[in-house]
């Protein structure tokens, strides 16, 4: 069973920038694609970023520009580079996996995590 820590939240002031990363391990999750995902609250949980085994990226309406999505499968990790932070990112963010890079939205298939909150505040 793939376990998913997700880390690196925290608060930071609007136009801000924060990196946070998941990591896992299993070779299921090295050749899988992976998501982060952000809830906020009252919010249903939505997919955010998306990344292939390949490197392909794919990226919500809402953070594309600002957001970056890459992996180190050296070491089993997936990063989120958040910049241009804006007040209405606020949420906790989770990562998770499918090896359908399509399925990620519906249907990951690890365990969610503890997640990591980010809060966009001045």
């Amino acid at each position: 069973q793939v376990h998913l820590v997700e880390s690196g939240g925290g608060l930071v002031q609007p136009g801000g920038s924060l990196r946070v990363s998941c990591a896992a391990s299993g070779t299921i999750f090295r050749i899988s694609a992976v998501g982060w995902y952000r809830q906020a609250p009252g919010k249903q949980r939505e997919l955010v970023a998306s990344i292939t085994s390949g490197g392909n990226t794919n990226y919500a309406d809402s953070v594309k520009g600002r957001f970056s999505i890459s992996r180190d499968n050296a070491k089993d990790t997936v990063y989120l580079q958040m910049n241009s932070l804006k007040p209405e990112d606020t949420a906790v963010y989770y990562c998770n996996f499918h090896p359908i890079a399509t399925m990620l939205a519906a249907s990951p298939i690890g365990s969610w995590g503890q997640g990591t909150q980010v809060t966009v505040s001045s």
